[in-house]
């Protein structure tokens, strides 16, 4: 018996595009900092291997932790919470070395 793939599992940048519309960026600021991001709908990496980014992604949350470079993330329905943590411990907005976050509703894949 043949199985369907899920639409969100194929790599085709339009089923990616209809299915996950949605697209956040988390940009590191060469501080080691935390994020917890979490949406009411489903949320998948743009990674070849998350883990290996040091990123957990588990039903509607992702969890990792970034320095430099950038993390994106597609997913559906809406942004619900973000929790952003530098080394010290200080939340956003009490610091300013916390990465910086882009939610874009809408976003053509690229």
């Amino acid at each position: 018996m043949a199985r369907d793939t899920p639409v969100r599992n194929r790599t085709d940048a339009a089923a990616t595009d209809s299915a996950l519309p949605n697209l956040v960026t988390i940009v590191g600021r060469g501080v080691p900092s935390n994020f917890e991001i979490t949406v009411d709908g489903d949320l998948e990496m743009l990674a070849d291997d998350p883990m290996a980014e040091g990123t957990v992604v588990s039903c509607g949350v992702a969890e990792g932790a970034i320095d430099v470079g950038v993390r994106r993330f597609r997913f559906s329905g809406q942004m619900a919470n973000v929790r952003l943590v530098d080394w010290n411990g200080n939340e956003a907005p009490d610091s300013a070395s916390v990465p910086t976050v882009h939610v874009e509703y809408g976003a053509a894949d690229r």
